[in-house]
């Protein structure tokens, strides 16, 4: 079946001068169980990635959190996601970010207490989201709470060998030791003058400061932070705010997160999605992938060392090294 895109066009007006463009229909939330009762809006994010929202979330919230979730994923925007293998891992987990009126309202509770799942890993409130300043540290936080589930669900899992998150278990957690100025399971204080990533909050543990890490990595090559103000709000906890003094500052976190072969995100979201309907239709018309299978010609949908190659239904096939 061809990935579903809905076209609604929805503009957004931005200081009377511009406005958001974004191709995503909003629907009656469809997805059963009491732990999701709460929520009365749904979006289907290129059928890999889903938005829940309480009725009282204006729809130009959640169509914003729809549209970065788009282009996090599908970051050249042609309608396709960007991995095959994030996305499969995401349609499995049914990932997901919830959007909640405020902290404790009664769709938090219920999805708090009743979700067995693991498809999100961060949420978002109606406070938090500002369409008109996509991403911008302390007005809109949507960028960073939907980059932490699709990084902790899809690449942390897909793969480990580069991004696990436990102690001296990736190439990513190498490069957070050293930006910490050592490998610490506590919160140093003080953290050494080496460090250039020193986050004190003390409830956040190793795997949570990893996940944080690779946030900040990946919003400061996209160029997100880089601004006076927001450098020295952040200084705190973060200093290379810009991609020149990460790739100079955290050599090894730079190396990795602009690795081709994790085809990670490199440009930032700015809350329009809308790629060309004609051009995703004949995409996936033609060649939809219908089988992965691993270097020994085994089904898989598991991340093995070596080659996976994709078969698609035109009778193409691509190969792709998964560790080099």
């Amino acid at each position: 079946m061809m990935k579903k895109v809905l076209f609604l066009l929805f503009t957004l007006p931005i200081f009377g001068i511009a406005q958001n463009t974004v191709c995503f229909t909003i629907d009656p939330n469809p997805v059963n169980g009491i732990a999701f009762s709460g929520f009365t809006k749904y979006v289907d994010v290129l059928g890999c990635f889903f938005i829940v929202a309480e009725s009282t979330i204006p729809d130009a919230k959640v169509l914003h959190a729809a549209a970065v979730a788009a282009e996090l994923l599908d970051n050249n925007e042609d309608g396709i996601v960007d991995d095959p293998l994030i996305e499969l891992q995401l349609q499995n987990k049914q990932a997901f970010t919830p959007i909640f009126a405020y902290e404790g309202s009664s769709a938090e509770d219920l999805l708090f207490n009743n979700y067995q799942g693991d498809g999100a890993s961060a949420v978002l409130y109606n406070n938090e989201i500002d369409p008109t300043q996509t991403g911008h540290w302390g007005d809109d936080a949507t960028v960073e709470e939907v980059i932490h589930t699709i990084n902790h669900v899809g690449h942390t899992n897909v793969y480990p060998a580069a991004f696990s998150l436990q102690p001296n278990s990736s190439l990513m957690s190498t490069a957070m030791d050293v930006a910490r100025g050592g490998q610490f399971l506590s919160i140093p204080n003080p953290y050494p003058s080496s460090a250039w990533y020193h986050y004190d909050d003390w409830t956040c543990d190793y795997e949570c400061m990893m996940i944080e890490y690779m946030y900040w990595a990946l919003v400061s090559n996209m160029g997100i932070l880089d601004d006076a103000q927001t450098a020295s709000v952040i200084a705190n906890e973060w200093e290379p705010y810009n991609a020149t003094l990460l790739q100079s500052m955290d050599i090894l976190m730079y190396a990795l997160i602009t690795d081709s072969q994790y085809t990670l995100p490199l440009l930032a979201p700015d809350g329009n999605y809308c790629p060309n309907p004609s051009a995703i239709t004949e995409i996936n018309t033609n060649k939809k992938l219908i089988k992965i299978v691993d270097a020994l010609g085994r089904n898989t949908h598991q991340n093995n060392n070596g080659l996976l190659f994709y078969i698609y239904n035109d009778g193409s096939i691509e190969k792709k090294v998964i560790i080099q």
